[in-house]
């Protein structure tokens, strides 16, 4: 059981901040060009000076004259890179491109076609991009692969090109899966902060989830039932709100208990509590009998699958002992009474 106090609050909105885009990929957030990979499909232009000696003749003739051209262009036929990441290019041999860049394939070409042609320059582009793509899923059930290219693609590039959303934006989250690594956020946060509108690279799965969060209110509240909030998620303040406050005949003020099953642990750091990186169900007290608490329950976020629970006041505790004592007892004074 954790007190809610400024502390506390402090690191989970440290915490929850932490939780987005831009921070989640960070480090490969930057820009890079792109790379070739097994199956793309991907051609070769290489340029001779005069007089070109290598990839044919650059003369014309007229008559009996020849007349020297400017330098030969040399297209060569589309190529599909191999399993084992490689092309081939006459008078070269096998190039391995898998993972590198056109800059860094044309620069190993020009290099070993050094002493063979004459002042040669290499171009290497993509016909077919089949390794540079990225998965959408939207949230009707649809999917399609888009196709990442050299100005990088962005979230909302790849939901557009999958129809975009076709439910409330308030209930969409949009999650992304790199590698291992796998973040989630709301479509509102995303579209509201361009910052976190990343580039996505080679591989992403993009998914737009219809998923409506709920918690549950329970014990001494205007109604017990569960209650559903946007994506982007609403305070312990807003979660009281739309419960219809505390009884104020029942309530204790002193007695707010939010259950939560994968909750932040917390360990003491110089007077202060940090988080760690373990999950545990965590129950958090707040005391609203403070006038402080109102503002730190205003800046603690509720989780899908919370449970709220206000506890009863003593007095009303007491109040139902007496109720029962009295509806046992008074029926046993009015016979006594009537015998008489």
């Amino acid at each position: 059981m954790i007190d809610l106090n400024a502390s506390v609050v402090s690191e989970l909105d440290a915490q929850r901040a932490s939780t987005n885009f831009a921070s989640r990929f960070e480090t490969e957030a930057g820009s890079r060009d792109q790379v070739f990979g097994s199956g793309d499909s991907i051609e070769v232009i290489i340029w001779e000076a005069a007089p070109a000696a290598l990839f044919g003749s650059n003369t014309a003739t007229d008559g009996a004259t020849s007349i020297q051209t400017g330098s030969r262009e040399t297209p060569l036929p589309a190529q599909v890179v191999n399993s084992a990441g490689n092309i081939f290019v006459p008078f070269v041999g096998s190039v391995h491109v898998a993972g590198r860049t056109a800059t860094e394939v044309e620069q190993e070409i020009t290099n070993r076609l050094a002493g063979q042609a004459n002042h040669p320059q290499v171009l290497v582009r993509t016909v077919q991009n089949e390794t540079a793509t990225a998965t959408v899923l939207s949230d009707s059930g649809s999917s399609v692969r888009v196709p990442l290219g050299p100005k990088g693609e962005t979230v909302l590039d790849a939901l557009s090109a999958a129809g975009g959303a076709h439910g409330p934006i308030g209930k969409m989250s949009v999650q992304i899966t790199r590698g291992r690594v796998v973040q989630s956020m709301p479509l509102e946060s995303v579209l509201r902060d361009p910052t976190q509108n990343i580039k996505l690279q080679g591989g992403d799965i993009v998914a737009l989830l219809a998923m409506p969060n709920s918690f549950t209110a329970l014990g001494a509240t205007g109604k017990n039932e569960e209650i559903s909030f946007e994506a982007k998620g609403i305070s312990l303040t807003q979660a009281l709100g739309r419960t219809g406050g505390l009884d104020d005949a029942r309530s204790d003020p002193k007695g707010i208990f939010i259950f939560r099953q994968d909750g932040d642990v917390f360990e003491r750091r110089d007077g202060h509590a940090t988080v760690t990186d373990r999950k545990l169900p965590v129950i958090y007290r707040v005391d609203l009998t403070n006038p402080a608490s109102f503002f730190l329950a205003n800046k603690f976020m509720m989780q899908n699958g919370d449970i709220m629970y206000v506890a009863n006041s003593p007095i009303a505790d007491l109040q139902k002992f007496l109720n029962v004592v009295f509806s046992v007892a008074y029926p046993v004074t009015n016979a006594v009474t009537t015998f008489k």
